[in-house]
């Protein structure tokens, strides 16, 4: 799959183009791409930052731009264009946008969401489109999916809940970097991820789930038996032998296995990380 930065990089081509920040790639933003997918030259025109998160909101993303076009590719999307969400398209009317940015790159048909809103205070939407010219396709809400729906859930452990909506199950993702060994000394050397500091964290505890096609048991929280105070995202990858150092990793949250704990001795910590890998080996994938 392509990917451009500016309308520019781009032929101004008959597109058939599915615009929307699409963040998650979840059931109901694939159900917009699949049509635009059906027509020439399939397009995405998705934003980056998220547009409620440069007005100032809080916005736990499910998916950074890197696995959004990943997940983008994966569905058979030819082209994508990402715009860069800042104070001069903020400013942007709906007819500029429309000019500067479909326009410009040959967009015929535009398919969106029945909410989708776009231009200046969100003044524009797809009968705005239709009026300049455009052919418009509205695709309508799947009951029940949303990004801040699956937020919610993830926010509160809920994985197993979340994985349908997404059409797969919830992951985290970042560079493994060194930490402090403690899972090695322990017999357990666990791969440490630092995350991007806008990503969707789940509900701090232990989960069961997988990286690089191999069952994993994951650590999330402060690390409360050594004292910790900040966020670990940790990954146990079972019978995983290698050095993962600087690669981006993708992990998946099959199921919440327990909350974080503060044990007795190291002895008692050993025998329920046993316990956690045993139910891990156990775990089923949610899709």
């Amino acid at each position: 799959m392509k990917v451009a930065y500016s309308p520019a990089e781009l032929e101004p081509v008959d597109r058939t183009v599915a615009i929307g920040v699409f963040d998650g790639v979840h059931l109901g933003h694939r159900a917009v791409i699949a049509r635009a997918v059906e027509g020439r030259h399939p397009t995405v025109l998705t934003f980056d930052p998220h547009p409620r998160a440069f007005f100032g909101h809080r916005v736990p993303i499910l998916s950074s731009l890197e696995r959004r076009l990943e997940l983008l590719a994966d569905i058979g999307v030819e082209e994508t264009l990402v715009v860069t969400f800042d104070g001069a398209v903020a400013a942007l009317s709906p007819d500029e946008f429309a000019d500067n940015y479909l326009g410009a790159i040959g967009a015929r048909t535009v398919i969106a969401g029945a909410d989708f809103r776009f231009g200046n205070r969100r003044t524009g939407d797809l009968e705005t489109l239709r009026e300049r010219g455009f052919e418009v396709a509205t695709v309508p809400l799947v009951d029940g999916i949303s990004s801040s729906h699956i937020r919610e859930l993830v926010a509160a452990g809920d994985v197993r809940s979340a994985a349908p909506l997404l059409g797969r199950p919830f992951e985290v993702e970042g560079v493994v970097v060194s930490g402090d060994a403690r899972g090695g000394t322990l017999g357990f050397p666990t791969a440490n991820l630092r995350s991007a500091p806008d990503a969707a964290i789940p509900l701090h505890g232990i989960y069961a789930g997988s990286a690089r096609g191999t069952r994993s048991a994951i650590s999330i929280g402060i690390n409360p038996h050594y004292g910790g105070k900040e966020l670990r995202l940790e990954a146990f990858l079972l019978d995983f032998e290698g050095d993962l150092y600087g690669e981006r990793l993708v992990v998946e949250l099959w199921d919440r296995l327990r909350d974080e704990a503060v044990f007795e001795s190291e002895a008692a910590l050993i025998d329920q990380i046993a316990a956690d890998v045993a139910a891990t080996r156990a775990a089923t994938p949610p899709v």
